[in-house]
């Protein structure tokens, strides 16, 4: 099961537009959705119409939807909706026995926050995971957080303790260019997904829509010389307290993806 929810715990739509991804890529099947009434409140989240046909009116409700997807061997769920407004706990459990049910073994959850990072460098990924041997497994960057937390966090405790495992990652979308998209963040966070799952992920266009936005924010900080100022600022910080992307973990992993895009290309 691969899962993001919308709002706090989606910065610039990076999870979600993970899921939206493997959605078209995997041609998941919508199979099933949360009942949304005790879960949202509608002035916050309002539905939307929509015309069917230029007569019929619809409503869609603000809900989460689960997917299914068959890739190879593996059939994977995808869960991709909003953070609930309201009994958050039975929300988790609610998903929680959808992965009992279909006999989940591995969870990953998505997320994003907003952070002081400069666009220039790797996107900086820290995770969590249920157990320490798989923490070590993925060599995650742990997190030393603490305080205010989204519903990812709580769907990973729920998961955790129905003796599943589960890796949470949480990707830093550079704070200054908040606005949705960010497909370097995405790009990066389905990297991590491939590293779970141990097989290869079809990227679509999103190498180049990764490097297009870098090239866009470059541009945009090229015409003002404050923000210019500001993100060298945050590089020079960045290379001074954070380990180089090109460590010998960071080489490993890549070289692995490598070889798993070889291999599903042959």
């Amino acid at each position: 099961m691969i899962a993001a929810f919308e709002g706090w715990n989606d910065a610039a739509d990076a999870a979600t537009g993970a899921i939206e991804h493997l959605e078209r890529e995997w041609k998941a099947r919508p199979f099933a959705a949360i009942d949304p009434e005790d879960y949202y409140d509608y002035q916050v989240n309002r539905p939307t119409v929509r015309l069917v046909d230029g007569v019929t009116r619809r409503i869609d409700w603000p809900t989460t939807r689960l997917g299914l997807a068959t890739v190879g061997d593996q059939e994977i769920v995808l869960v991709r909706g909003l953070e609930p407004n309201m009994r958050w706990r039975a929300f988790c459990q609610e998903l929680t026995e959808f992965a009992d049910e279909l006999d989940v073994d591995r969870v990953v959850c998505l997320a994003a926050l907003l952070a002081d990072v400069p666009h220039t460098r790797p996107i900086d990924v820290n995770g969590s995971a249920s157990d320490d041997a798989l923490a070590t497994s993925l060599g995650l960057t742990r997190s030393r957080y603490e305080g205010p937390t989204g519903v990812v966090s709580v769907f990973h405790q729920s998961l955790a303790e129905s003796g599943r495992k589960v890796v949470s990652y949480w990707a830093s979308v550079p704070h200054y260019v908040a606005q949705p998209p960010c497909p370097k963040a995405t790009l990066t966070l389905l990297h991590r997904v491939e590293d779970v799952l141990d097989l290869a992920v079809p990227l679509g266009d999103l190498p180049e829509a990764a490097q297009a936005w870098e090239n866009g924010v470059d541009e945009l900080a090229r015409e003002d010389g404050e923000i210019a100022d500001y993100i060298a600022s945050l590089e020079l910080r960045e290379d001074e307290t954070s380990l180089p992307e090109a460590s010998g973990e960071a080489i490993a992993r890549a070289f692995e993806r490598y070889l798993r895009r070889r291999d599903s290309s042959d």
